[in-house]
C-alpha cells in the first residue's frame, strides 16, 4: 500500500473514532420531549335533566370534538348513561336532588375534590321549584355552591343556566315558579361574578317548548337535548378559549359504562327533597340472568329515598329486566326514576326504561324512588328477572 493510501485510511479511521466518541454527547444534549397540554376539565352539575340520561351532554361532547375542541375532559363521580353514542359521560347529574339540599348537606366539596373542574355547567333548581322553595333561597344555595367551587379552584368558570321550562301535569304552578326563579338569575350572577371566576348566564328557557321538547313536561327529548346543547356550546367554547387548566393531584375517575344517576322524578304524590346519602346494602337473590341490590340513600321523618342496582350476572347480554320487591310496612312510593314502577298493595314491580334495559355481561343499571313511611327493616330483597 502506498504512503498516500495509508495516510488516507488512517485519517478516515481517526475521524470515525472521533464521531463515535462525540455521538453520546450529541444524543445527551437533545432537548426533552414537550409534555402534552392538560385538558380543560368540565363538570356538568345538576339533577336528572343533566344526569339520567342527560343526553344533551352527549350531543355537546360530540359537537366539541367535531369542531376542534378536543382537549376537553368532562368530569364527575357519576358515569355515562345509555345515549346510544360514544361520548365522555362523566357528570354530577344527581336525579331528585335539590340545589338547596346539595348546599345544605355540603355534598359538592367531595365531588370537587374527586374531579378538579376548571369549568362548571350548572343546570340546577328544577326540584327546588317543584318543592315550592322560594327563588331567594335557591339563589342563596347557588351562592354557597359557587363559594365552594372557588375554594377548590379560585379560577373556576361557572356557566349557570336559566333552567328549562316545566309543565308537569301534577304541578300546574311549576311553570310560573320557573319563570320567577329565572327572572332573578341575571341579577344574582351580576352580583356574584368576579374577574378571576366569572359567572356566565346561559338562557336555556327561551325558545324551549315543553310540548315538543320534553317527553313528560320536564325532561328533554331528543329535540330538547339538541336545544340544550346548542345553548351551552357558545358559552362553553368561549370559556374553553380563556381557561388555563389547573394541575390535578389525582387522575379523573375512570368512566363507567352503566348508569349511576337518576332523573328528576316524575311524581305520583307529594315531592320531597333527597336526604343525606347513607349506604345500607341488602342481599342480592338471583333470578334469571340478573341480580338486584337495594340501597337506602337516606331518610327523614315520614319518608326515605332508595335505589336498586340491577346487574347482568350472566355470560350473555340481556335485552330488558324486571325487578320485584315488597314493602310490607305500609310504605307508599311517591316518585320514581329510571324505571317504570307500579305498586299494588305491598307488591312493587319495576320494569326497565327504554334506555337502560339492555345490559352486557357485568353491566349495571340503577333506578330509584322516594317513598312515604319508615325505611323497611329488614330491607327488602329485590328479585330480578328477564322481563
Amino acid at each position: 500500500m502506498s504512503r498516500n493510501r495509508l495516510r488516507a485510511a488512517l485519517t478516515a479511521v481517526t475521524a470515525l473514532l472521533f464521531l463515535l466518541t462525540l455521538g453520546p454527547a450529541l444524543v445527551s444534549t437533545a432537548p426533552p420531549a414537550v409534555a402534552a397540554a392538560a385538558p380543560v376539565r368540565v363538570m356538568p352539575l345538576g339533577d336528572s335533566i343533566t344526569g339520567s340520561p342527560g343526553c344533551w351532554r352527549a350531543v355537546l361532547w360530540n359537537r366539541l370534538q367535531s369542531t376542534g375542541y378536543t382537549d376537553v375532559d368532562f368530569v364527575g363521580t357519576l358515569g355515562p348513561q345509555g345515549c346510544g353514542v360514544t361520548y365522555d359521560g362523566d357528570n354530577e347529574g344527581h336525579g331528585g336532588y335539590l340545589a338547596t339540599n346539595i348546599a345544605n348537606q355540603n355534598l359538592l366539596p367531595g365531588w370537587l375534590a374527586a374531579t378538579h373542574p376548571d369549568v362548571v355547567l350548572m343546570h340546577l333548581g328544577t326540584n327546588d321549584v317543584w318543592s315550592n322553595i322560594a327563588p331567594a333561597t335557591i339563589l342563596a344555595a347557588y351562592s354557597k355552591l359557587v363559594d365552594q367551587m372557588r375554594t377548590a379552584n379560585p379560577a373556576t368558570t361557572v356557566l349557570v343556566a336559566k333552567i328549562i321550562p316545566m309543565n308537569p301535569s301534577s304541578c300546574p304552578e311549576c311553570g310560573q315558579r320557573t319563570i320567577a326563579l329565572n327572572a332573578a338569575v341575571d341579577g344574582w350572577a351580576a352580583g356574584k361574578t368576579t374577574a378571576a371566576s366569572p359567572i356566565v348566564v346561559v338562557d336555556q328557557w327561551t325558545g324551549f317548548n315543553t310540548a315538543t321538547d320534553t317527553y313528560d313536561g320536564v325532561h328533554p327529548n331528543a329535540a330538547g337535548d339538541q336545544k340544550m346543547s346548542d345553548r351551552w356550546y357558545p358559552a362553553l367554547t368561549a370559556a374553553l378559549r380563556r381557561t388555563t387548566p389547573t394541575p390535578s393531584p389525582t387522575p379523573t375517575p375512570t368512566p363507567t359504562s352503566t348508569p349511576t344517576g337518576s332523573p328528576t322524578p316524575t311524581p305520583t304524590g307529594s315531592t320531597t327533597g333527597p336526604p343525606h346519602p347513607a349506604d345500607s346494602p341488602s342481599p342480592t337473590p338471583t333470578v334469571g340472568g340478573c341480580v338486584a341490590t337495594w340501597r337506602t340513600v337516606g331518610q327523614w321523618p315520614g319518608g326515605f329515598q332508595a335505589e336498586i342496582t340491577v346487574r347482568n350476572n350472566g355470560a350473555v347480554p340481556i335485552p330488558y329486566w324486571v325487578v320485584r320487591f315488597s314493602l310490607t310496612g305500609g310504605q307508599r312510593i311517591t316518585q320514581s326514576w329510571s324505571a317504570q314502577l307500579a305498586q299494588g298493595g305491598t307488591a312493587v314491580t319495576a320494569r326497565s326504561a327504554t334506555w337502560n334495559g339492555a345490559l352486557a355481561p357485568g353491566a349495571e343499571a340503577t333506578f330509584g324512588f322516594l317513598a312515604d313511611g319508615a325505611v323497611p327493616n329488614p330491607v327488602p330483597l329485590p328479585a330480578c328477572a328477564l322481563g
